[in-house]
């Protein structure tokens, strides 16, 4: 029996368990596990076949015996088992040694912090708890995902004087305005990076009578994607292959940067809308915060050519991007690792197995 010396051989892990892909940190190693959240498993028997980056390269190419999932849904697990078995393999990857072995006989027993969007329910929360204890955490404790981002962001959430996070990630979009160590306003909006996939199919089978598919779509938003006119990237151009609606065949488009920012405008529209409405509930005191500091972004959605313009000026105030806003989740979870009052101040709930 391990009992209390579990602590001595096994890593305190932060994760960002995100809809698109998950981030694991190591305290006092950093970020050693970036993956995406994608499992891929035999249909009949429910066997775990490929986890992470072996996975995503699956989408769209399996045969009928073997699927291919994404266990979280706008920032919330959707599939339990699928969920539970994946932080299994990412808990057991960091306690391996370079040979491939473990330091310990048994499982590790780490404890973990997980960051979660702001609007899940309280079985949603205990979802994500139960998934991380069920795969071998001796402590799982959750963090709002905004709260996280601006800690990771290095803002200076304890302080009485205001700031505002934006954080856009594959499935929510989360905005809070924080001071004295909370949340004094914010909101989930389950609209993000996924959507603005959804957008480039949806304009490819409307405008063009072309279907493609969501890989393909994220490909070309990274590429071209814009959420305000950008000098250079405006001329830029790409060719979208996809199949032919009428004909069933295959076809080839070149598609120019005006018409991919055309296509994500609803979304933009409506992230930038529900920005709006927060500082329209935000207190005065903390407005005034918040127009001398400005409004920061984080996460992967926050790297859309121009979003940080086109914020600025619908709000009128200073918008700033987040240091590797991809990582700011899973650093400010890593920050509150090192800093256990600061955990007990902005943790949500905290259970022990």
């Amino acid at each position: 029996m391990l009992g209390p010396f579990w602590k001595y051989f096994t890593h305190d892990i932060g994760i960002d368990l995100g809809t698109v892909n998950t981030l694991v940190l190591v305290k006092g190693k950093g970020i050693i596990i970036r993956e995406p959240t994608v499992v891929a498993l035999h249909k009949k028997t429910r066997q775990i076949l490929a986890i992470g980056g072996e996975a995503k390269r699956m989408l769209g190419r399996t045969p009928a015996a073997i699927e291919t999932v994404r266990p979280l849904r706008d920032g919330v697990i959707s599939d339990f088992d699928t969920t539970e078995a994946m932080l299994r393999y990412f808990i057991h990857k960091v306690h391996q040694t370079p040979s491939g072995g473990f330091f310990m006989p048994k499982i590790p027993k780490p404890r973990v912090v997980v960051g979660i969007p702001s609007g899940v329910t309280e079985v949603e929360r205990r979802a994500v708890q139960d998934a991380c204890l069920v795969a071998g955490a001796r402590q799982a404790f959750l963090i709002e995902e905004p709260m996280a981002a601006a800690i990771g962001a290095n803002l200076p959430v304890e302080d009485p004087e205001g700031v505002m996070i934006v954080d856009i990630g594959g499935g929510t979009c989360e905005i809070a305005v924080i001071s004295l160590g909370g949340m004094v306003i914010n909101r989930s909006l389950r609209v993000a990076g996924d959507e603005l996939d959804e957008d480039i199919v949806n304009y490819m089978r409307t405008r063009y009578g072309m279907l493609i598919g969501e890989k393909t779509a994220e490909e070309v938003k990274i590429e071209i994607g814009s959420a305000y006119p950008l000098n250079g990237k405006d001329d830029m151009a790409t060719v979208i292959r996809g199949r032919d609606l009428a004909s069933g065949l295959p076809k080839s488009i070149k598609v120019s940067a005006n018409e991919i920012r055309e296509a994500l405008t609803p979304t933009v529209t409506q992230i930038v809308q529900v920005i709006q409405e927060v500082l329209e509930e935000t207190p005065p005191e903390l407005l005034t915060d918040i127009v001398e500091r400005g409004i920061f972004l984080a996460g992967g959605g926050a790297l859309l050519g121009g979003l940080d313009k086109k914020v600025a000026e619908e709000t009128k105030i200073p918008v700033y991007l987040a240091d590797d806003p991809l990582t700011t989740v899973v650093r400010g979870c890593g920050e509150v690792l090192e800093n256990l009052d600061l955990l007990s101040k902005v943790k949500v709930t905290g259970g022990l197995r």
